[in-house]
């Protein structure tokens, strides 16, 4: 479905649709296929034939569905990530989709390793920003929507489900600043206004963060700052 390389010689970047409804995915795959830079490479109809399919193709991106009949996209999301690939493939980065703004099961695909979420009826030049933001390393935490979900979901966290605050204990001071702003939809530029320093800085803040909590992206780092009390909901 495409040779993953631009007009310019650029590498494309590759997605993957999963959703039952194939109207759903046609629509979704004739809006990627009309960016220069991005390509659908496979399409799957449910959980199980993404997991049957998927690690055979080279993808950065899955658009992954959250409800779907058989396995659902919580678990193909977490079976994915774990899945063996071929030599030289990455593990893809996973967008799952929703009809609901404030789906709990999101928030657990979240922990299961995604890279964030988007509405089915997102409008397209959303959709394709999320992408390329999930495709370049951050996650899609920014929306409001997000930082509800975040917040309504680990506002009703069980005590034995959270992370302990002791978890932070490596982060110095300045970390755990930047760790606050992480959480409250801060873009890296914006952090930098607010703490009076470079975005280069702050780069390097974040790369430090997030290897000393051994996060995947910055959701999981919106995840663990709200689940050891380091920001409280609607903080």
């Amino acid at each position: 479905m495409g040779d993953g390389t631009g007009d310019g010689g650029g590498a494309r970047i590759r997605v993957a649709l999963v959703d039952d409804q194939q109207l759903v995915r046609a629509g979704f795959a004739m809006v990627i296929n009309s960016q220069p830079d991005m390509t659908v490479v496979v399409e799957a109809s449910d959980g199980d034939q993404a997991l049957r399919v998927l690690p055979s193709y080279d993808v950065d991106v899955v658009l992954m569905d959250v409800r779907m009949p058989g396995r659902d996209g919580i678990s193909a999301t977490e079976a994915l990530l774990c899945a063996p690939r071929p030599a030289g493939h990455a593990t893809p980065k996973v967008i799952i989709l929703t009809t609901f703004d404030l789906d709990e099961y999101v928030f657990t695909a979240i922990k299961a390793g995604a890279s964030g979420f988007l509405l089915k009826d997102t409008q397209p030049e959303d959709m394709l920003g999320a992408i390329r933001t999930v495709h370049a390393g951050d996650a899609v935490v920014a929306p409001s929507v997000t930082r509800r979900l975040i917040e309504h979901v680990a506002a009703t966290l069980p005590a034995t489900e959270r992370t302990p605050l002791e978890a932070l204990d490596d982060l110095t001071d300045r970390e755990r600043e930047v760790l606050v702003l992480i959480a409250r939809g801060f873009t890296n530029s914006e952090i930098a206004t607010e703490l009076f320093v470079a975005e280069a800085t702050v780069k390097t803040h974040v790369g430090r963060i997030l290897a000393k909590l051994g996060a995947r992206d910055r959701v999981q780092l919106v995840v663990t700052a709200y689940e050891t009390g380091l920001v409280s909901p609607g903080a």
